[in-house]
C-alpha cells in the first residue's frame, strides 16, 4: 500500500454536515459559525482543526455582499437550490451525518410586537420532510431561539422527540469566557437572580435570557419552568433596581460613566416568575452598557460575572459554540438540553405578548422541567 493511501485509510472518517442558512455574508452568523467549521477555531484559545466536513449548503437568501459562493468554491462543496437536495446530495435519500441550521440575519419582516420573523420553523420543517421520507434522521443544531412563535417552537421540539434525533439549539453567550470565572454548583441554594443585557430586545434579549438561564438552571431541585412573565418598559423599570443589579453592573467592561437611570433612555425589564418561587429580573439597558452580566446571592454572599471581554479577539464566544456543535455532530449527544432553549424561546415569545397586552401573562405552557448538565462547557481562556 502506498504511504499516502495508508495514511488516508488510517484517518477516522469525519462526519458530513449540510448547512442550511438564511444568508452568508461577512460577520453573519452563517459566516462566524460555518467558517469555523470549515477552517478551524480556538476553544480556550487553542487551535482546533475541524472534526467534521461540510459537504453541502442551502442559502435561503443571497445577500448583496454574499460570501457563500466563494466559500463553497474554496472548500469544494456544492450549494443546492433546495434543502432536500442539500440533505440528500441529489440522491433522493438523506446522505449526510448532521444538519446545521443557521436562521439568523437576512431580509425578513418584523411584526408589530418587535419580533424578527426569521423562517427557522419553515426551514426546519423542510429538514424534517427529508427525515420522514428517508425513514431516518441525524443530529440537528439550530442557532439561537427556535422560533419567534411559541407554538412553532414547541412543535419543533415535539417533532425531534417523535423522530428521536439529537437536537440542540441556543445562543453562544453561555459558552463564552466569564470574568470572574463563575460556575454555580449543581443543586445550589439561590432564590433570585439578575441579568443585564442591551440592544435589540428580540435578538439580544434572547442572548440575555440564555445567559441567565444557563446559571439559574443549576439551582436546587433543577429547572421547574416559568409560571408567569411580565414585560416592563420606561421609568417603572427602576422600581426593581436592587443590590443584585448594582453588583452585576459593577462587572461591566463597557459601561458608560454615570447612572443607568440617566444613560438608558428606553430601559426594559423582563420579569420571570418560576414555578418553584424563583424570581429573575432581566434588565435591558441600551445606552448604559454593551455587556452581558449576571448576579445572584449564593450562601448569603452576592456572586456576579460578565460574559466575554472586549480585550479578546473578535467574537470568541463562537469558538465555544462551534466546539459544542461539533461535539453534538461527532458523538450524537447534545452537551446541554434542548429544554433550556425551548424555555428561553417560550419566555421571550410570551414576553412580547406581555408587551403587546401591557400586562403580566401566565405561562402554563412553560411548565418545562429538566436537569442542568454537570459540565457547563464555557470557555476558560
Amino acid at each position: 500500500m502506498k504511504r499516502r493511501t495508508f495514511l488516508a485509510a488510517a484517518l477516522p472518517r469525519r462526519k458530513t454536515v449540510a448547512a442550511i442558512v438564511t444568508e452568508y455574508r461577512y460577520y453573519s452568523h452563517a459566516d462566524v459559525i460555518c467558517s469555523r467549521l470549515l477552517e478551524g477555531y480556538h476553544p480556550n484559545n487553542v487551535k482546533q482543526e475541524p472534526r467534521t466536513r461540510m459537504v453541502s449548503m442551502y442559502t435561503d437568501q443571497i445577500a448583496a455582499k454574499d460570501l457563500s459562493r466563494d466559500v463553497a468554491a474554496k472548500h469544494g462543496f456544492p450549494i443546492y437550490p433546495s434543502i432536500a437536495e442539500a440533505l440528500t446530495l441529489g440522491t433522493g435519500k438523506l446522505a449526510v451525518d448532521a444538519v446545521l441550521l443557521v436562521g439568523e440575519h437576512g431580509n425578513y419582516p418584523t411584526n408589530d410586537r418587535g419580533q424578527k420573523l426569521y423562517p427557522r420553523f419553515d426551514l426546519y420543517e423542510r429538514i424534517i420532510d427529508v427525515f420522514k421520507a428517508s425513514h431516518r434522521s441525524v443530529p440537528v443544531f439550530s442557532d439561537k431561539h427556535l422560533s419567534w412563535s411559541w407554538n412553532r417552537a414547541h412543535l419543533m421540539y415535539r417533532q425531534s422527540k417523535e423522530l428521536g434525533f439529537p437536537f440542540m439549539a441556543g445562543s453562544s453567550i453561555p459558552l463564552t469566557v466569564r470574568y470572574p470565572h463563575l460556575e454555580l454548583p449543581l443543586g445550589c441554594d439561590i432564590r433570585e437572580a439578575v441579568a443585564v443585557g442591551y440592544a435589540d430586545l428580540d435578538a439580544y434579549g434572547f442572548h440575555t435570557l440564555e445567559a441567565l438561564q444557563c446559571m439559574v438552571e443549576r439551582r436546587r431541585g433543577g429547572e421547574t419552568g416559568i409560571r408567569a412573565v411580565e414585560f416592563i418598559e420606561g421609568p417603572e423599570v427602576w422600581k426593581y433596581k436592587s443590590e443584585l443589579l448594582d453588583e452585576a453592573l459593577a462587572r461591566g467592561f463597557q459601561n458608560k460613566p454615570g447612572r443607568p437611570e440617566d444613560n438608558a433612555k428606553k430601559p426594559a425589564l423582563f420579569r420571570l416568575e418560576y414555578n418553584d418561587g424563583f424570581i429573575s429580573n432581566v434588565f435591558m439597558l441600551t445606552g448604559h452598557t454593551e455587556d452581558w452580566m449576571f448576579a445572584t446571592r449564593l450562601n448569603g454572599k452576592i456572586v456576579s460575572t460578565v460574559f466575554g471581554s472586549p480585550k479578546l479577539r473578535p467574537l470568541p464566544h463562537f469558538d465555544g459554540l462551534v466546539h459544542c456543535i461539533e461535539e453534538l455532530f461527532v458523538t450524537g449527544r447534545p452537551v446541554y438540553p434542548i429544554e433550556r432553549t425551548l424555555l428561553t424561546t417560550g419566555a421571550l415569545s410570551f414576553l412580547f405578548e406581555s408587551r403587546a397586552r401591557k400586562t403580566r401573562v401566565l405561562t402554563p405552557q412553560l411548565n418545562i422541567r429538566y436537569r442542568a448538565p454537570e459540565h457547563c462547557y464555557f470557555q476558560t481562556a
